[in-house]
């Protein structure tokens, strides 16, 4: 299967099934000497991690990471990164009824018309069971930045029709609660919402936010590499993202030159400062040293309790209740999986700007 790995300098590959007997995948790229060990890579797991709540799916998974290699005496050796998560709490027998069946939503008719078979169980490499080695190639990624004096963090800033108050944003809340929101208000909200949904057997959909403050200006390339295209496309390929922006995003569409155009004034440094960032901190496809800031919207969970119209594999109409141990809403744990598509992204970037200026510097020097 094509499609399984992104980044040019900085790459992840990632393999596995939400029902196989394990994920995992490689990360290639990463400059040797970086501090590394499987600690710094379960803090992240375990923010995605299902079960931690009675708000995401019940599955109970460890997603224990191990390094098979690329690290040795506790810091990389610029060799391929190889990661192994096991899956150790799969129920195949809950998707043995509708193994004939297409879920509306969902990718088994493409997968059949594609491959002319699938894995019904769990939707197979359809499930967003992989993105755990996403968090897990992210985690490696954000310490990389860190060294750089990047920083990537996200948050749940909508689900369904309630949305947070941004006059109370509070990063540190982010983490103080189940919903990954920086508003400590909107969490009865939201609880709220998810015992409502779950009643009824439904599901909903988020909005979440990620931002990435220290990136210098100069990162990303023109044209057809811009850096707000490969972030575009990273957080695209999470699974049920089904829209994305970078800065003011749809918002621009309903604005004007004069309020939209990002002025620039002289900074106090000597630079340039920036009077907003309605851009999102990306210009001509490369960042302008202001935050970037990425939007992404999920949509609700494909699998519901509540019948619904489909067909079966000999195209007879039916219908089908999806069983099962699934997020009533899928955007929660898309936090983490996010920011790590964003860091992936970046460390990329980052690393071909390196290479960018090395050569500069070769040319410039006669060698």
């Amino acid at each position: 299967m094509s499609g399984s790995s992104i980044g040019l300098l900085f790459r992840l590959c990632n393999f596995g099934e939400s029902h196989g007997a394990a994920i995992g995948g490689m990360v290639e790229g990463c400059p040797a000497g970086l501090p590394l060990n499987e600690a710094d890579i379960q803090v992240e797991l375990d923010r995605r991690r299902p079960g931690q709540s009675q708000f995401t799916t019940q599955r109970r998974e460890a997603d224990h990471v191990r390094i098979l290699s690329g690290v040795f005496e506790g810091v990389t050796t610029g060799t391929p990164i190889g990661l192994l998560i096991e899956n150790t709490d799969q129920r195949s027998r809950d998707y043995e009824a509708i193994r004939n069946l297409f879920r509306p939503g969902h990718a088994d008719y493409t997968y059949l018309q594609k491959y002319g078979m699938r894995d019904y169980r769990g939707g197979g490499r359809a499930s967003a069971r992989e993105t755990a080695v996403r968090v897990a190639g992210g985690a490696i990624a954000k310490k990389l930045l860190r060294t750089g004096g990047v920083e990537v963090r996200g948050a749940l800033v909508a689900m369904g029709e309630v949305v947070i108050d941004r006059n109370r944003w509070d990063w540190q809340q982010v983490g103080q609660n189940p919903f990954f929101t920086p508003d400590a208000q909107s969490v009865p909200r939201f609880e709220a919402l998810i015992e409502e949904i779950r009643k009824r057997g439904d599901s909903v959909g988020a909005l979440l936010e990620v931002e990435a403050i220290g990136v210098p200006a100069g990162w990303g390339e023109p044209v057809f590499d811009r850096l707000d295209a490969d972030l575009a496309k990273a957080v695209m390929s999470i699974n049920a993202v089904k829209g994305v922006e970078i800065g003011a995003g749809f918002a621009a569409a309903r604005g004007y030159g004069s309020g939209m155009a990002d002025e620039m004034v002289p900074g106090s440094d000597g630079g340039v400062a920036f009077t907003s960032n309605h851009a999102g901190g990306i210009l001509g496809g490369i960042s302008s040293g202001q935050p970037i800031v990425v939007r992404l919207a999920v949509k609700p969970t494909s699998s519901i309790r509540i019948p619904r119209q489909t067909v079966n594999v000999q195209g007879e109409a039916c219908q089908v209740v999806t069983e099962g141990r699934h997020d009533p809403c899928v955007g929660i744990r898309a936090v983490p999986v996010a920011e790590a598509m964003v860091a992936l992204t970046l460390a990329d970037h980052w690393l071909r700007q390196r290479s960018r200026e090395k050569m500069v510097l070769t040319v410039s020097s006669g060698l």
